[in-house]
């Protein structure tokens, strides 16, 4: 039984103070709750009832790599978890799947559970290329513990979202390849989330979907009282 996991990704937003203020108004719900914060906040939320994780990492362990952290870093800080694959990243800084790969290894190897985000673009879906595209994004991943966060690009920040049809199907998808890849024991025990434009508006109807494990929650995870409503869901 795959337990519900919701992820607060709060990007470039909050402050050490902003932080705690959020925390300090949010009730326990019954699910998993997440909350990946800017590098500076992790170490304001360790302790709590969430579970706190970093946006990203460095794949080395250490080196002159300026204004980039490493995975004993943010696990010093408070982190336990780790963002990857996050289509800001793979778009906006030209992170390449092999780049990510080498990431989620680094992460395992130094005890960091990963949450990889797969999905496609808006074009990639019109010429019928998603199972390509997440195929590619998969492709060598280690058989380990982790979580999977299907993303479909153009859902992210735009408002638009996956009708929860589409998102089951991309979720079997997921499942599917991640079977043929580990096996169905482990694929069968590796929580997927949808993550693109949830709102409490949509994400029952989502949440409600075979093979979806949870979300990865951007924009509404920023006010507590929002954040809040998915969460009792």
């Amino acid at each position: 039984m795959r337990k519900r996991i919701l992820v607060a990704n709060w990007k470039m937003h909050k402050t050490v103070a902003e932080a705690k203020d959020f925390l300090a108004q949010l009730k326990a719900p019954q699910h998993e709750v997440w909350i990946a914060p800017p590098f500076t906040a992790i170490s304001a939320l360790k302790g709590s009832f969430v579970r706190v994780g970093a946006q990203n990492m460095h794949e080395e362990a250490e080196g002159a790599f300026t204004g980039e952290i490493s995975a004993k870093m943010i696990l010093e800080a408070g982190a336990t978890f780790v963002i990857l694959g996050h289509s800001e990243r793979r778009r906006i800084f030209g992170e390449s799947n092999e780049r990510i790969l080498k990431k989620v290894e680094r992460a395992l190897a130094s005890g960091l559970k990963p949450l990889l985000c797969i999905g496609e673009t808006e074009a990639e879906r019109a010429q019928g290329k998603i199972a390509s595209i997440i195929e590619a994004q998969l492709q060598g991943m280690p058989a380990a513990e982790m979580v999977i966060a299907y993303e479909p690009v153009w859902a992210i920040g735009t408002g638009k979202t996956a009708t929860p049809d589409e998102a089951r199907q991309a979720h079997q998808l997921c499942r599917g390849l991640l079977t043929k890849m580990w096996g169905p024991k482990l694929a069968g025990t590796t929580p997927i989330l949808y993550g693109g434009s949830v709102t409490p508006q949509n994400a029952a109807a989502l949440l409600a979907q075979p093979d979806i494990d949870g979300a990865l929650i951007g924009g509404a995870s920023l006010n507590p009282q929002t954040f809040q409503e998915i969460l009792d869901l």
